[in-house]
């Protein structure tokens, strides 16, 4: 069983989600609820949950405070929010689960089936800590680290030492400067949105490449990306302009 709580500031959506794991994911247990941030974080601290939906839009502090006033992240968290562009990125940075309200059935069914997957390993939720400090430090992003989830562990990468990224059927290539490649779960088109920030360059269909490791444009016969590490990318033909203004 999955001991869960819920923290909303509206409690119909406490009522429709509280049903809507009752009927669906019967393996969640809601022990506790709150519509008041402030009550919510001593009930995270007193009950001691596996699980926490976190409301992130709420009057006197959203989600990311609730979390920022704790110390222990024993516990596995799904935010929800009824805004599509609210924190997600910062929170895809970090590979955490979120909803999207209304909440879809199917994507409250696999959230929950990845917390209970992670909550076999349980330990101090580094995803979490990772979100914390990419809102923390959202200026200095020099000190950004990714979190890539791949087949057997989620590893945090230092944004500044990925060189390229690489698309293999549904699943997504990463090349250190360190010589070392890490295959994500994830599909390279989420990484080219949250890694455009950063000055990385979609120069191709199957190819996202750091700006900061190119050597050169090469105008051979197609045009080509030449890198520091003397691997050559392919540029598509309707990505050379987009590609010629991101070195300039």
């Amino acid at each position: 069983m999955i001991k869960a709580i819920i923290i909303d500031d509206e409690q119909n959506n406490i009522i429709n989600l509280q049903r809507l794991l009752e009927k669906y994911c019967p393996e969640v247990i809601v022990t506790g609820s709150s519509t008041n941030p402030n009550e919510g974080i001593e009930l995270i601290k007193s009950s001691q949950p596996d699980l926490v939906f976190l409301d992130i839009q709420m009057p006197e502090k959203d989600g990311f405070q609730v979390l920022q006033e704790l110390n222990l992240y024993d516990f596995e968290v799904i935010f929800v929010t009824a805004f599509s562009q609210y924190g997600i990125q910062a929170i895809k940075f970090s590979a955490i689960d979120y909803l999207l309200k209304p909440i879809d059935i199917e994507e409250l069914k696999k959230a929950v089936a990845k917390t209970s997957e992670r909550l076999k390993h349980k330990n101090q939720n580094l995803q979490l800590q990772n979100l914390l400090h990419h809102l923390k430090e959202s200026n200095n992003s020099s000190d950004h680290r990714i979190a890539i989830s791949s087949l057997k562990e989620t590893r945090f990468v230092y944004v500044k030492n990925i060189v390229r990224c690489e698309s293999e059927n549904s699943y997504t290539l990463f090349y250190t400067d360190e010589g070392e490649t890490i295959i994500s779960t994830v599909p390279l088109y989420e990484y080219d949105e949250m890694l455009s920030v950063y000055g990385f360059i979609r120069c191709h269909q199957s190819h996202l490449v750091n700006k900061k490791h190119v050597k050169s444009l090469l105008k051979e016969d197609n045009y080509t990306l030449l890198l520091y590490d003397q691997i050559r990318i392919p540029v598509s033909r309707n990505k050379k302009d987009l590609v010629k203004k991101a070195l300039i």
